[in-house]
């Protein structure tokens, strides 16, 4: 394929103001695997500011695979946060845990806790039928049809636990600033994965009384937060009757993971 094509392709990119030009025209380039064609129509797409995630239908998160499309949120890194912190809460990797997802999405927290806890067993949780849909098929694709499953609902309700592993990252940001995210965002990713209501904590309100019902007696809840939210959302979690074991930053430095546990 023409050099040519390829610097035009980072020039139309970069006037779309994507933030890696050259990097994803040459990630299209590879993708494309030579058709012109395919290259072109990919290049539109992406100067259209569509998630590369999206046009690609792959995304990794914890060195892992995962199938994403229009639907679905695509993950990111800072939600590995999660992952770390259960690995620091539960040492044991040999564990026979019950662990729920609240709201999974395309399943990558599911399939990354179960792949650290070979004996762990999950269920997750998702509204949306299309996202329940790739949750289903990166569970399929990871080989793990037999230690979890994927069920329609909204949130926890009519869920019975208990559970040992509560996991969730609910859509946190205010309202007023969904128009203001990066067009990727903003125009493409579900807004109900992102909507926090009015002061972003909508979601939270609704989880925190149900994570204390599902919690078994030494469980644990792993929350994702956005910046600045911890201390409101530790407040809802306490009186829900949740004590509240650790924030841990993600790799910025941000407080993004609540870790709480029921009160004994």
């Amino acid at each position: 394929m023409s050099d040519l094509l390829l610097v035009d392709a980072v020039r139309r990119l970069a006037a779309a103001g994507v933030d890696n030009p050259r990097l994803d025209a040459r990630l299209l380039l590879a993708h494309a695997r030579g058709d012109r064609v395919l290259f072109e129509s990919l290049v539109t797409r992406r100067e259209a500011r569509e998630p590369f995630a999206y046009i690609t239908q792959r995304k990794e998160f914890w060195s892992l695979d995962f199938q994403v499309g229009p639907g679905v949120l695509v993950p990111r890194p800072e939600t590995e946060t999660i992952i770390e912190a259960t690995l620091t809460a539960f040492p044991d990797r040999s564990n026979a845990l019950n662990v729920l997802d609240l709201g999974t999405g395309s399943g990558c927290l599911l399939v990354a806790f179960l792949k650290e806890f070979m004996n762990a067993r999950g269920l997750g949780i998702e509204k949306a039928k299309e996202t329940q849909t790739y949750a289903a098929r990166n569970i399929e694709s990871h080989c793990l049809g037999g230690r979890c499953a994927i069920q329609a609902g909204d949130w926890a309700e009519a869920i019975p636990g208990p559970f040992d592993v509560v996991l969730s990252n609910p859509p946190y940001i205010k309202t007023s600033k969904l128009a203001r995210l990066q067009p990727e965002v903003a125009r493409y990713e579900p807004v109900q994965a992102l909507d926090g209501g009015p002061d972003g904590l909508q979601a939270y309100r609704a989880l925190a009384p149900e994570i204390a019902r599902l919690l078994a007696p030494k469980g644990k809840a792993f929350l994702e937060i956005g910046a600045g939210q911890s201390n409101e959302v530790a407040s809802l979690l306490s009186q829900a009757g949740l004590e509240i074991e650790r924030v841990v930053a993600d790799l910025a430095g941000i407080q993004r993971v609540l870790v709480a546990r029921r009160l004994q």
